[in-house]
């Protein structure tokens, strides 16, 4: 793999949160989430897997928004309205977008790294994109905060 799409260690990808990085296609930045698997998965990717950070329901609200985002029992959580995304295949179990899927991003890795394998994007940095975050707001929300 290219030392240009590697996006982090293995080991700083989190089994119970998310690591937050930015890809570009062309201008465009788009955010993603990694997050790692329960061992018992069989999966080529070593368990980490990537999906764009934004909920089906509305797309302009952020699963992660620079800190990790929530997961519970292997899901991850939209903090604004509940729905929860099963991290194994980004399928919504819970909320107003139950049945959709989260888009899926492919990364790979190898010698201990991961790495961005999508052929749409290149990868930016780790961290949020430099756009305006538009999840924020008076909008109810489920963080307990």
């Amino acid at each position: 793999m290219d030392d240009d799409d590697r996006i982090a260690d293995v080991d700083d990808v989190p089994a119970d949160g998310t690591l937050l990085f930015t890809a570009r296609d062309g201008f465009d930045e788009t955010e993603v989430v990694l997050t790692r698997l329960d061992d018992e998965r069989d999966r080529d990717d070593e368990g980490v897997v990537a999906w764009k950070n934004y909920c089906q329901h509305w797309t302009d609200v952020r699963l992660d928004k620079g800190s990790g985002a929530t997961m519970r029992d292997g899901e991850l959580l939209c903090e604004k309205h509940g729905a929860t995304f099963r991290a194994s295949d980004g399928e919504c179990t819970h909320g107003p977008c139950e049945g959709a899927t989260l888009d899926e991003v492919d990364v790979t890795v190898e010698d201990g790294g991961v790495y961005l394998a999508d052929d749409r994007f290149g990868f930016d940095s780790v961290g949020p994109a430099a756009d305006v975050d538009l999840s924020t707001g008076a909008r109810i929300d489920f963080s307990g905060n």
